[in-house]
């Protein structure tokens, strides 16, 4: 039987965002459970042999890839996708079955989990829906447009899905990866600071927790740290 992932169990690199417990309530799964290789409980479970029969002949990886369709311009965050292991899904939990090698898979995970790419498509959702129309709209770089940054963004893109990094090191690889994309997007400095002040929950919870908008700041260090390097 293989675990039927629901939309609200994933988040940015994580596959490990929230669980069911025995009672049928959901909770958002600890850091130290992650690192200790906590497996999430589904509400339900499909056998393996109905999903190779959806699969055949269609996808052979191991992996998929998803992106939570019940979302709004208004949320923490509005564009929320991630790799998957091969499992069940539920249709608020739209797939994308891509041709592409590994550290592809990870320059799109990285390009579609950036602020830069979030800003855009809060500008195109306007209900609570981000179905795949919407999505095909998004200007995603395509790999060649990545190109030498591909191995760069894949080692650290690995190290995020594997859910085991403290706190501290987290924060320090997404911030580095949301400042490569400011410039692969060529977005200026101060026009980043701009994006990264219209996440407003983003930096109520930052000011409550650390007393600073601590992911604006983290992103833009790392920004004026690649600046010239990633061009």
């Amino acid at each position: 039987m293989l675990p039927l992932y629901e939309a609200k169990m994933i988040h940015h690199f994580d596959t490990r965002w929230a669980t069911y417990a025995p009672d049928g309530v959901t909770r958002y799964v600890t850091p130290e459970e992650k690192r200790a290789g906590f497996s999430p409980l589904p509400r339900y479970w499909v056998h393996e042999r109905e999903v190779e029969t959806v699969l055949d002949g269609k996808w052979n990886n191991p992996w998929m890839f998803g992106w939570r369709d019940i979302t709004n311009n208004t949320n923490e965050r509005t564009l929320i996708a991630t790799k998957l292991p091969r499992v069940a899904v539920g249709n608020n939990l739209p797939l994308a079955f891509a041709s592409v090698t590994n550290d592809e898979l990870s320059g799109l995970q990285a390009v579609l989990s950036s602020y830069a790419l979030d800003f855009v498509t809060r500008q195109k959702t306007g209900g609570t829906h981000l179905n795949f129309f919407s999505m095909q709209q998004l200007p995603a770089p395509t790999p060649g447009q990545l190109g030498s940054h591909l191995a760069w963004i894949a080692s650290r893109v690995d190290r995020l899905n594997s859910q085991r990094l403290d706190d501290k090191t987290s924060e320090a690889l997404r911030a580095e990866l949301d400042a490569l994309m400011f410039h692969v997007y060529g977005v200026s400095r101060d026009d980043a600071g701009y994006i990264l002040d219209s996440f407003p929950i983003v930096k109520r919870k930052d000011e409550a927790q650390f007393g600073e908008y601590r992911t604006k700041r983290l992103i833009l260090e790392k920004y004026d740290g690649l600046q010239g390097a990633a061009s």
